[in-house]
């Protein structure tokens, strides 16, 4: 009888574990990579495009198709970072209320003086946002 109780324990708790081991170590990579993407931008002054997305939304999914389709040929023109707003991470906070973010997807434009000059909220089209790219200076 108790063999079968720790069989069931270890049964139920190992796949706990192990999720919160893989998303503790996800969230960290992530945070670290956006803040390095940042910190290159400030240094670099190149036009960045701020990508606030999230696992469970399926225009982000689109989205991230297309950015991984478009966004190649301007990868070392603009610099590209995407804040999953599931982190929860101070920087995702942080830029979450910096840039008042109630949906997603968002994509924010800023020019290489990081000022915003285009704000879109929601899936956009192929040919727009290459345009959209086109015009970051």
């Amino acid at each position: 009888m108790k063999k079968n109780i720790i069989i069931v324990a270890i049964v139920l708790l190992l796949p706990l574990i192990a999720f919160g081991i893989l998303s503790n170590s996800n969230s960290i990579s992530a945070k670290t990579n956006t803040q390095v993407a940042q910190t290159e931008n400030i240094a670099l002054g190149k036009p960045q495009v701020l990508k606030f997305t999230s696992t469970m939304c399926l225009d982000c999914q689109t989205m991230n198709k297309l950015f991984k389709e478009v966004f190649p040929k301007y990868n070392d023109k603009i610099v590209l970072t995407e804040i999953s707003v599931q982190d929860g991470s101070s920087f995702t906070n942080e830029q979450i209320k910096k840039y008042n973010i109630t949906l997603v997807p968002t994509m924010i434009f800023l020019d290489s003086n990081n000022k915003q000059i285009r704000r879109v909220e929601g899936a956009i089209e192929k040919e727009v946002l290459e345009n959209y790219l086109k015009e970051l200076k």
